[in-house]
């Protein structure tokens, strides 16, 4: 349940529309469903502004498709991360209006409007190879309500391709690189741009790369100050912290002007 949903239930119990009881039945899941097999966080919207989401993999089909029924029957938008085709033909079958993003092997569903588009954020991949990662990473903070600008194929093998782009990098409010190899290129992005760096080593590389281990290193290691580094492979994490970074600017952009007197006295 979303604050517009509850405000909406309580709005109808004023009005007639439905009674107290029914109303008490709706809330019996907050602040988790009991799956047996999960609980279902309905209540993170709520303390988040996000939505709880579903990791496939490791989750049979059928379990998939059970929690992505029971999280739409709730009202709430749904995403699923690290799913394949077998997860989304038993979530499809179960909730037909669910899409698949094949790149960024996510599963979504849409119910709620969101008129807000928060960011932008940009997500910059080195190599093609880098594209799965970095689409889970723009699907998903598109879906939290992110604009997002897509930089991809700019590795430090032809800096030239990522010059090019400079303009747009310095008009996103946080920049999400992801690379393999050597992992270099966020420190470049870095230097360029007066926003955080969310790194993201990916698994892409030869044997000494060390499935992605390399990445992680030479990012951790960064001399550019303005950079942080999540898990290999995590584009869905990336984009959840970068998403409720550019929430944040927008609040701190509405919100009134603190009074000085009353912050010195608090």
């Amino acid at each position: 349940m979303t604050r517009e949903t509850i405000f909406a239930l309580l709005k109808d119990v004023q009005q007639g529309g439905i009674s107290p009881e029914n109303a008490l039945r709706r809330f019996a899941d907050l602040p988790f469903e009991d799956a047996e097999f999960a609980k279902i966080d309905h209540h993170r919207t709520l303390r988040l502004g996000l939505p709880e989401v579903i990791f496939a993999a490791g989750k049979t089909p059928t379990q998939v498709a059970e929690i992505f029924l029971r999280m739409a029957k709730s009202g709430s938008d749904v995403l699923a991360t690290r799913a394949d085709q077998v997860r989304f033909d038993a979530v499809r079958e179960a909730v037909p209006a669910a899409q698949y993003h094949e790149d960024a092997r996510i599963i979504t569903l849409r119910q709620e409007i969101r008129n807000v588009k928060y960011g932008p954020v940009a997500v910059i991949c080195a190599g093609t190879s880098d594209i799965p990662v970095a689409e889970e990473a723009a699907v998903t903070a598109e879906f939290l309500g992110t604009q997002v600008e897509r930089v991809y194929d700019v590795g430090v093998a032809g800096l030239h391709r990522l010059l090019a782009q400079v303009e747009t990098l310095q008009q996103a409010q946080v920049a999400i690189v992801c690379a393999g190899m050597e992992g270099a290129l966020p420190s470049v992005v870095g230097g360029l741009v007066g926003v955080p760096v969310i790194a993201v080593p990916t698994s892409v590389g030869y044997g000494a790369s060390f499935g992605g281990v390399a990445a992680l290193l030479g990012m951790l290691n960064t001399c550019s100050p303005n950079i942080a580094v999540v898990n290999i492979d995590n584009g869905f994490g990336a984009a959840y912290i970068s998403t409720m970074i550019v929430r944040s600017i927008a609040r701190a952009h509405t919100s009134p002007p603190m009074d000085c007197d009353a912050a010195l006295s608090y």
